[in-house]
C-alpha cells in the first residue's frame, strides 16, 4: 500500500471521477472507483463484500419461524440491526494476471469470508488490521493458497464501507501488501478514506435507484389512467358503428368504409350553427358535442390532408371528453365551446388566411385540450394549498398540467391524431400546443395585448389584404402573438354569447368560483375574495360589469378592428354588459334605499331614547340636589 499521502487528493478526484459516471448500481460503482485506483492500493489482492440492505423480513419468510418449523436468527447482525448477510463478493487480483472474480451469493466458507472477519467487521464496525493473518487466534485464516494460483494470506487490513445514513453498505479487505510487510497506519489512514468517500458515494446510486422508481410508478400510473381514460371499443362503436352498419370490428374495415361511416354519424354543421358565434353547446348532448368536434376537423380538411386514420381522430376526441372532468363549469363542455370558437375564429372570423392547414389543425385541437383535466380550482388555490401541481410547476400550473396531459395522449399511438406527419411537422405542432394552451393563463394575457395591439394597429393602416397577409405570415412572432390573442378570445367567449346562454353560464362559473371559496373557507381557514364568496352572490352582476370592462371588452374591440368579421362577438359582448350593468344598478338602488332605511331606523331609535330620558311634568331635575 502507498504511503505517499501527497498524492492521495489526486486518487479520491479519479474515484470520484468514476463514482459520477456510473450511476445506476452500487456494485458498478465500487468497481470502477477502485479498479481505477489499483495500482495505487500496492496490495496483492482485496475484496469487496457487499450486504443485504433489507432490514424487514417479508411476511411470507416469516411465517415458518413463527409457526415453530424454522428457528429464529441468531447470528451476527450489523449496528442498524440487519443480519449480516453478504450477498455478493467482488474479488479483485492484483498480482501477476489482473484479474475480477465476482461471486454472487457466496457460500459461508467462501475463502474471504471462512476466517469471520468481514462478519466481525459488519457487525462491529471496527477497523481491523492482522499484521499475521496465519498466527491470529481470534480469525482463523486459511491455511496455505486458497485457490489454483498458489496465493496465501499473510497479513490483512479490513473496513467498513459506510454510507450518509451511518449504515454499514458492505466490508473491503485488503490482503498482503507487496513489500511483504504489515499494513501500517498510513495505510489505515488512506484506505479509511477511501471506504468513506465510497460510503458516501453511495448516496448517488441511492438517489439514482429512487428516480428510477419514481420514474416506474410514473409510467405504471400513467399506464392505469390510460387504461381507464381511453375510448373503450363498445364507445367506439357508438360513433363508429361497423358492427351495426357492416357486421364487422373496426380492425377488419378499410380506412374508406371508415371514413364513409364516421362522415355518415356526424352532425350538419349548419343544423347546428358551428360556423356561428352565438353556437350554444346548451341543446346538444356530450355525446353529441364529441361528433361535433370530429366534424370541425373534417371540416379544416384536416382528416383527408394529414391523413388522420377515422379510428385514431374518434378515439382521440372521444378520450379527450373523458380527460375533462365533471366538475360545474370548465368541464367538457367548456372545453368544445373553446374548440368550437377556434374554429368560428379561423373560418368565419377570416383568420385562417394567416395559418397554413396544419396550424390551424393544431390549434383547434389544442382549443379543445386546453383545460383538460381541470380540477375546478385556479393556480392561486393549488399555490394556497400546496398541491402537487404546484410544486410540479412554478408558474402557469394548471395550463402546464392541461399542456402536459395532451402531450401524454399523442405519445399513444392509437391517439396520435399527428402520427403521419414528419419529424418537423410535429414538432411544430407541438410548439403551437405549448403556445395556445399556456396562453391561456389570464396572467399571461395582460402582458401580451399591447403587443397585439401593435400588430392591429399597424394593419389597420394597410391599404391592401395582401400587405396585410405578408405583413403577419412573414413573422412567426406575430402569428403566435395572434394565436395566443385568440386563444383568450375563445376562453373568455361565454361573455360574447346571447344573453340567454350567457346569464346561465355565468352562473355556472359564479357557482364554480363559490365552491373553491368554500374550500379556502373550510379547508385553508382563509377569507375568500368577493368574486369567490357564495355570501356575496348579489354581486355578482356587479363582478361581471367589472370583468367585462378590465378584461374581456380590449380583446374583442381589438379583434372587431382587425377583422369586421368578428364584430358579433364585441357586439354581444356589449349587450351583455347593458344587461349586467341594469341588474348591478338595480342592486346598487337595492342597497342604497336599505342604507336609507337603516339610517332613518337609526335616528328614530335615537329620538325614542333622547324622550324616555325625560318626565312628563316639567323640567329634567337633578339628581344630586334640590333647590328651595
Amino acid at each position: 500500500m502507498t504511503t505517499d499521502l501527497s498524492s492521495f487528493p489526486q486518487i479520491l478526484l479519479w474515484c470520484a471521477n468514476k463514482v459520477f459516471e456510473e450511476l445506476t448500481d452500487i456494485e458498478r460503482q465500487f468497481h470502477k472507483a477502485l479498479y481505477t485506483v489499483r495500482i495505487y492500493l500496492n496490495c496483492e489482492r482485496y475484496s469487496v463484500a457487499l450486504l443485504d440492505m433489507t432490514k424487514e423480513k417479508e411476511f411470507y419468510e416469516q411465517w415458518p419461524i413463527l409457526l415453530g418449523e424454522v428457528p429464529p436468527y441468531k447470528g451476527p447482525k450489523t449496528p442498524d440491526g440487519r443480519e449480516v448477510n453478504f450477498y455478493k463478493i467482488i474479488d479483485y487480483i492484483l498480482l501477476g494476471k489482473e484479474e475480477i472474480k465476482v461471486i454472487p451469493s457466496p457460500p459461508v466458507d467462501h475463502w474471504s469470508l471462512v476466517s469471520g472477519l468481514p462478519t466481525y467487521v459488519a457487525e462491529n464496525g471496527f477497523i481491523c488490521n492482522m499484521m499475521n493473518a496465519q498466527a491470529d487466534e481470534y480469525f482463523i485464516f486459511q491455511k496455505g493458497p486458497v485457490d489454483e494460483t498458489g496465493w496465501a494470506i499473510k497479513n490483512v487490513l479490513s473496513l467498513p464501507i459506510v454510507n450518509k445514513k451511518e449504515e454499514i453498505v458492505g466490508v473491503a479487505t485488503f490482503y498482503n501488501r507487496t513489500d511483504g510487510r504489515p499494513f501500517d497506519e498510513y495505510d489505515e489512514q488512506i484506505t479509511e478514506t477511501l471506504t468513506q468517500f465510497l460510503g458516501w458515494s453511495v448516496l448517488n446510486t441511492d438517489t439514482y435507484d429512487r428516480l428510477n422508481k419514481l420514474e416506474n410508478r410514473k409510467d405504471i400510473a400513467q399506464e392505469m389512467l390510460m387504461y381507464q381514460l381511453q375510448c373503450t371499443p363498445h364507445e367506439l362503436q357508438t360513433i363508429l358503428k361497423t358492427k351495426e352498419k357492416l357486421n364487422k370490428n373496426v380492425d377488419e374495415c378499410e380506412e374508406k368504409e371508415l371514413v364513409k361511416i364516421l362522415k355518415e354519424e356526424l352532425p350538419d354543421p349548419t343544423a347546428l350553427e358551428l360556423y356561428e358565434f352565438h353556437f350554444s353547446d346548451l341543446p346538444v348532448s356530450e355525446h353529441e358535442l364529441i361528433k361535433s368536434g370530429i366534424r370541425l376537423f373534417v371540416e379544416l380538411n384536416a382528416v383527408e390532408k394529414f391523413k388522420v386514420p377515422a379510428e385514431v381522430l374518434t378515439k382521440w376526441m372521444y378520450t379527450v371528453r373523458k380527460g375533462y372532468r365533471d366538475i360545474t363549469y370548465h368541464n367538457w363542455r367548456h372545453g368544445f365551446n373553446v374548440g368550437q370558437t377556434m374554429f368560428t375564429l379561423l373560418m368565419t372570423g377570416k383568420l385562417k388566411k394567416y395559418y397554413s392547414d396544419l396550424e390551424a389543425f393544431a390549434m383547434v385541437a389544442a382549443a379543445f385540450c386546453h383545460d383538460i383535466d381541470h380540477r375546478g380550482t385556479n393556480n392561486l388555490y393549488q399555490m394556497k394549498s400546496a398541491a402537487p401541481l404546484a410544486k410540479l410547476h412554478g408558474s402557469s400550473i394548471l395550463e402546464r398540467h392541461h399542456l402536459e396531459f395532451s402531450k401524454t395522449l399523442l405519445e399513444d399511438e392509437s391517439l396520435n391524431i399527428f402520427q403521419n406527419l414528419n419529424k418537423r411537422q410535429f414538432e411544430n405542432v407541438i410548439h403551437l400546443f405549448e403556445v395556445a394552451i399556456i396562453a391561456t393563463d389570464l396572467a399571461l394575457y395582460f402582458k401580451k395585448r399591447t403587443m397585439f395591439q401593435k400588430i392591429v394597429d399597424a394593419t389597420e393602416q394597410m391599404q391592401s389584404d395582401d400587405e396585410r397577409i405578408k405583413y403577419i405570415i412573414t413573422d412567426q412572432t406575430k402569428k403566435e402573438i395572434i394565436m395566443a390573442m385568440m386563444m383568450t378570445g375563445c376562453d373568455l367567449s361565454a361573455i360574447t354569447k346571447p344573453w340567454e346562454v350567457q346569464s346561465k353560464v355565468a352562473l355556472m362559473v359564479a357557482n364554480e368560483f363559490w365552491e373553491q371559496g368554500d374550500l379556502e373557507r373550510t379547508v385553508l381557514q382563509q377569507q375568500p375574495i368577493p368574486m369567490m364568496d357564495r355570501n356575496k352572490a348579489e354581486e355578482l352582476p356587479k363582478l361581471q360589469v367589472g370583468f367585462i370592462d378590465f378584461v374581456c371588452t380590449f380583446v374583442y374591440k381589438e379583434f372587431s378592428r382587425f377583422h369586421k368579421e368578428i364584430t358579433p362577438m364585441y357586439d354581444g359582448l356589449q349587450n351583455n354588459r347593458v344587461q349586467w350593468k341594469t341588474q348591478a344598478d338595480a342592486y346598487d338602488e337595492k342597497m342604497k334605499a336599505l342604507e336609507e332605511l337603516n339610517k332613518k331606523h337609526e335616528n328614530d331609535v335615537g329620538v325614542k331614547k333622547g324622550t324616555e330620558g325625560r318626565e312628563d311634568n316639567g323640567p329634567t331635575k337633578s339628581k344630586t340636589c334640590t333647590v328651595l
